[in-house]
């Protein structure tokens, strides 16, 4: 693999978590995506109150998108190998922490009375 393209980080999802269930995620992140923005575009504002609640919701998030990475790939945390192997790991936490935090302030703004 000498090139590094949007086709081959394709192939190598689909490798790992099978076809279906990659663009199943895909759908589903897309899903939240367009949720959370028209919640932001209702609401005119940021509610600090459901921003919280995300927030506190952000290291369970972190630690479900490793254990979920590390059970997809068949590895173990004694397969780290290197830095770049920690930075890949820190890099998938980050973005489950994000992706729940968004998550639970889309859910708290559609389906809780306006404060």
């Amino acid at each position: 693999m000498k090139d590094l393209t949007f086709e081959t980080l394709l192939a190598v999802f689909e490798e790992i978590f099978g076809r279906g269930l990659f663009w199943a995620m895909v759908a589903v992140a897309t899903l939240v995506t367009v949720a959370y923005l028209y919640v932001l575009i209702r609401d005119r504002a940021v509610s600090m109150r459901k921003f919280l609640y995300a927030q506190i919701a952000m290291p369970f998030g972190a630690v479900a998108a490793v254990l979920f990475v590390q059970a997809m790939t068949h590895s173990h945390f004694r397969d780290i190998g290197g830095p770049i192997d920690v930075i890949v790991l820190l890099g998938v936490a980050g973005m489950g922490a994000v992706g729940l935090a968004i998550l639970v302030y889309t859910a708290q703004s559609l389906f809780r009375k306006p404060e």
